[in-house]
């Protein structure tokens, strides 16, 4: 049923996730792609200072720079979204939580943001971005599940050659990404003059490999990478660790 909460709409193929923060919610359309614990390791990830900008790139529902905004002293937070839809339900999200003097979403593609920021003007940089071939599973999804998954409308290149444009001289980089496109992803960080700075493997338990992988760089940063150890998702139980029940509830 259509709801209208704080002068919003909720459609009626729409649902409220709690965010956990500050009583934040979510507008998400289940039918459409719906952020998971990729979104929120990585909001946990970066790092926000006192006046601050932070731009997240591919931000979909909006959810990471909603959750920044709940975590960090960052000033400012921007969200971009190619597709229509998505960016107009973050936008809602965004409006639903009194947040629009703190947060704008922008609907754009990261290849050409010229007209909404300067070269060398955001602090910092965040991205959840498509993992997938291009051709993988795509005849299985809808055409806007497919562009959220996969590299169909945005490239790993196209992402770190955004964030190396619009990034302030020492302007930090975080993204969240698989293992496997760690070679692609160090080689291209350093190409466009991101050095990475921190690498964070994320595992389901403790004795599986790793399925996702944590990346801070530093625009014009020296030479110099740290490796914590591994975050681990779930116990031997299923139940989630310490550290990461600490990070949905911090």
């Amino acid at each position: 049923m259509k709801m209208i909460i704080n002068n919003v709409e909720i459609k009626d193929n729409e649902r409220l996730e709690d965010l956990n923060r500050k009583g934040y919610k979510l507008i998400q359309n289940p039918e459409e792609f719906c952020f998971g614990i990729d979104a929120v390791l990585l909001s946990a990830f970066a790092k926000g200072k006192r006046n601050e900008t932070v731009l997240d790139l591919c931000t979909g529902s909006g959810v990471i720079p909603i959750l920044m905004e709940a975590k960090t002293k960052a000033s400012l937070f921007y969200g971009v979204e190619i597709q229509p839809d998505a960016a107009e339900r973050a936008a809602r999200s965004v409006k639903l939580n009194g947040l629009e003097d703190k947060i704008t979403i922008y609907e754009g593609d990261i290849k050409d943001l010229s007209k909404f920021f300067l070269p060398d003007s955001i602090s910092v940089i965040t991205c959840n971005p498509p993992y997938a071939d291009p051709d993988s599973g795509l005849h299985n999804q809808s055409y806007k599940m497919a562009v959220a998954k996969h590299e169909i409308l945005c490239t790993l290149e196209d992402v770190i050659k955004c964030a190396e444009m619009y990034l302030k001289p020492c302007g930090r980089f975080y993204m969240i990404h698989r293992p496997g496109r760690i070679t692609d992803i160090l080689c291209l960080m350093r190409q466009y003059g991101i050095e990475p700075k921190v690498l964070r493997f994320v595992q389901p338990y403790a004795n599986k490999a790793p399925t996702m992988l944590l990346v801070e760089g530093k625009k014009g940063g020296h030479p110099g990478i740290k490796v914590p150890e591994p975050l681990v998702v779930y116990n031997k139980d299923q139940s989630y660790t310490e550290e990461i029940l600490r990070l949905y509830n911090e």
